[in-house]
């Protein structure tokens, strides 16, 4: 959002922008200093900064193939301290997987007596969903729900 701020800030200015997007002007300001200034930001940041050039060194070096625990491994035997919950968290805000041995599991799959009754139900759905246009704070929003009272009761028999 920061970015956006930056790129757009030309013509209208800090103020507008900010009004529209849920931001405050104080906190695009307290990030533009956070930029130039890295005494203001926070010891968490700074380590998380530092943790996570070492967390992509390690991710690298092993073909991109190494998880969670195994970066976090390799770190603590270089000599970090770091948690394993941290070296999570800063895998997922990088986008860092590890590779997953084997054949995928299938957890859902629609049987062949099933498919007559979900077919029916997606049939009634698109005859009677109702979508609503909110306009209230943005024009650019736009909710969709869907109403529908048929219900998939499945029995076999005895209730």
């Amino acid at each position: 959002m920061i970015s956006f701020i930056d790129e757009h800030r030309s013509v209208p200015g800090v103020e507008p922008i900010c009004k529209v997007l849920p931001i405050a002007t104080s906190t695009y300001y307290e990030t533009l200093a956070k930029r130039m200034d890295m005494d203001r930001v926070s010891a968490r940041a700074r380590n998380d900064m530092a943790m996570k050039v070492e967390m992509r060194r390690v991710f690298e070096a092993n073909f991109r193939v190494y998880g969670v625990r195994k970066v976090w491994r390799q770190l603590k035997r270089e000599g970090f301290d770091i948690a394993r919950c941290t070296v999570a968290r800063l895998m997922r805000s990088m986008s860092l997987r590890g590779v997953i041995r084997g054949k995928p599991i299938r957890t859902t799959f629609v049987s062949a007596y099933l498919i007559p009754f979900y077919s029916e139900w997606a049939e009634d759905v698109r005859r009677s969903s109702v979508c609503l246009e909110v306009t209230g704070c943005r024009e650019t929003a736009k909710w969709t729900s869907i109403w529908t009272s048929r219900t998939l009761v499945m029995s076999d028999g005895w209730t």
